[in-house]
């Protein structure tokens, strides 16, 4: 239904929890194949399996490397915060019509039930049919006599056309690494250790900041909100800077870790502190992590 109504030009999303979301792959898989502009929302759960409703992260895999066949990307937004959670959506359909390509909103079972205070964003003109055409000449709008016949499709049974096409999509998936980074940096200007984390992640160990400042210590927080692309320059730079190492903060057995190791290539040290089954870490517990794990105190 989605892979439909998106390739007739519309705005529409879907969402689940992560066996929900398992379900979908094989669309989403279709859509990246057929270039169908969505959003869809993935509100984690502990797993695998059915698992708990309680929040985690360990479907960061599954949405940034992941998850149907062949060499396709979805962009992955990462909301810390319920205003983050309705602020993302108008967000993920302007990428997902700029570049033609699905966005997930990866979120937890922590921030999926969480109430707080929203502003909601403005609600957009709904386009006309005309609009739709003048707009994405690419989408179905109906065929009228003398027009050009188009089709969506992710089906293409000549191998050197279809060799080109997946060329296609990884010079677009080039263009949104180089575009649509985005990332928050908290009190590292000075930081000499650095937690890396996201959604929920992010803001426990925001508090382990302060915490960790208040007791005399010079650790900050990167939070990545793109989870793809990845801030993988920013903490490089964060290594030029003098930072010695970090602690990748997430309600998995560690699976962020990875993006996080490969910034660093070797150039600092990096290790992985997680609570999974649905616990939630405790600020002093993560300040704690990064004492021992990589201060060494």
């Amino acid at each position: 239904m989605v892979y439909a109504a998106g390739a007739a030009g519309k705005r529409v999303m879907t969402s689940s929890s992560s066996p929900g979301v398992c379900l979908k792959q094989e669309g989403l898989a279709y859509i990246a194949g057929a270039e169908v502009p969505c959003v869809f929302a993935d509100v984690v759960r502990g797993g695998p399996g059915l698992g708990t409703i309680q929040p985690s992260q360990a479907d960061y895999f599954q949405n940034t490397k992941g998850g149907g066949n062949g060499d396709y990307r979805n962009i992955v937004l990462a909301p810390a915060s319920v205003q983050e959670m309705a602020d993302f959506v108008p967000l993920g359909f302007d990428l997902a019509f700029k570049y033609r390509m699905a966005v997930c909103i990866l979120s937890d079972g922590a921030i999926g039930q969480m109430m707080e205070k929203v502003v909601l964003p403005e609600q957009k003109k709904r386009l006309t049919e005309e609009e739709i055409k003048a707009k994405y000449p690419w989408a179905l709008t109906g065929r009228k006599r003398g027009t050009q016949h188009r089709v969506i499709t992710s089906l293409d049974l000549d191998s050197a056309r279809m060799e080109e096409h997946n060329r296609a999509l990884q010079r677009k998936y080039d263009e949104v690494s180089k575009n649509e980074v985005r990332y928050e940096m908290i009190d590292c200007d000075d930081a000499e250790y650095v937690f890396v984390a996201y959604g929920s992640s992010a803001r426990i160990a925001q508090k382990s900041v302060q915490l960790g400042r208040a007791a005399g210590m010079k650790v900050g927080l990167l939070r990545p909100i793109t989870l793809w692309p990845y801030p993988t320059q920013a903490i490089r730079n964060l290594i030029d800077k003098g930072v010695k190492g970090f602690l990748s903060v997430e309600l998995s057995c560690g699976q962020m870790i990875e993006d996080v190791l490969l910034a660093c290539n070797g150039r600092a040290k990096a290790e992985h502190f997680g609570r999974v089954g649905g616990i939630i870490h405790t600020p002093e517990e993560v300040l704690e992590a990064m004492k021992k794990q990589i201060i060494g105190e």
